[in-house]
């Protein structure tokens, strides 16, 4: 068992959260229990995350998606009313971190990423970034289009979207998890042959094209399933906390 308020603050030093402009704000959300005995991972706190979260047991829900994005309506209403209503009621604290978490060079998406496609030499996408939220790695043998697009549904147990362009071959690829498809203009402006992220746009199929960088979509929560257990992990080694990952299959 653990103090909330040494968790949250351990988890903000790790990720740097104080350095990221986000569209929604890190670390604690919801306040609940101020004793942590038990924690729910889960890559979005939907209604079902919070069931199991309750049915485990848990008083804390750690999440990459949480609440209070900007540019939604203030009034907790609604399904939103009644997901904060259920943690509240079962004194559950919700805790979320975003960018800081798809950033972080161990604990990140992006790093699950990189491992879980044997990519070497990482470097920034946007290399003035303080804390690249895209990164730049490299196969060790280049492949064709076809064989990479197989490759990365097999490591991401997702069924890929490949929008082709021009390249034969694939070595030097662009990542960036959930939805940022329109970080292509950046791979493209650092020469890579392939760019991967979850959600794709109608318009990225002719960006591919036109830029000439393969674009493979390999799905938001597929992509992005990675850090909160990461990070889950490393909570549980640090404070002697017992943990459990939700996971609900969301085919976006």
């Amino acid at each position: 068992m653990a103090q909330l308020s040494e968790i949250i603050q351990w988890c903000d030093a790790t990720l740097k959260s104080h350095e990221f402009k986000d569209y929604a704000p890190n670390g604690l959300q919801v306040e609940g229990d101020h004793e942590v005995n038990k924690i729910l991972c889960a890559v979005t706190a939907s209604q079902s995350a919070i069931d199991a979260a309750i049915a485990a047991g848990a008083n804390l829900l750690l999440v990459h998606h949480g609440y209070f994005w900007k540019g939604e309506a203030y009034p907790i209403t609604g399904m939103r009313g009644k997901r904060i209503k259920s943690l509240i009621k079962n004194d559950i604290s919700l805790v979320g971190y975003h960018l800081p978490l798809d950033s972080h060079p161990t604990l990140g998406n992006n790093a699950a990423i990189a491992d879980l496609l044997e990519l070497e030499n990482i470097e920034a996408l946007d290399p003035p970034e303080r804390n690249p939220i895209g990164n730049i790695g490299y196969l060790k043998q280049a492949m064709s289009p076809e064989a990479f697009k197989q490759f990365v549904s097999d490591k991401l147990s997702f069924d890929a979207t490949h929008l082709p362009a021009d390249k034969s071959s694939i070595q030097k690829v662009g990542y960036c998890t959930g939805g940022a498809q329109d970080f292509i203009t950046k791979a493209a402006a650092q020469n890579c042959d392939a760019y991967i992220s979850g959600e794709v746009s109608e318009r990225t199929f002719y960006e591919a094209q036109e830029l000439n960088v393969h674009y493979y979509a390999c799905g938001h929560h597929a992509t992005e399933r990675y850090g909160v257990q990461q990070l889950a992990k490393a909570i549980s080694e640090q404070f002697n906390i017992e943990y459990s990952y939700f996971e609900l299959n969301n085919p976006i």
